[in-house]
């Protein structure tokens, strides 16, 4: 079995997707930290932002391979 979508003739890795979706996310989140001002208590913003981007794509891969077939 092959982890591909299928977007109208073109095969992109599934990943690739989710990747996408988790970015997404995690500049949503960025803003709201950074307007409530989270990063103040933030040492190394950089890593923080990284460490969001991962868990946010493990997060997603978890639900979306929970819920395709």
């Amino acid at each position: 079995m092959t982890h591909e979508i299928d977007l109208y003739g073109v095969f992109v890795p599934d990943l690739l997707v989710w990747g996408l979706v988790a970015y997404g996310l995690a500049v949503l989140l960025r803003r709201v930290f950074g307007r409530i001002g989270f990063y103040r208590v933030v040492w190394h913003r950089a890593l923080f932002d990284a460490a969001l981007y991962v868990i946010l794509l493990g997060g997603t891969a978890a639900v979306a391979r929970g819920l395709l077939p």
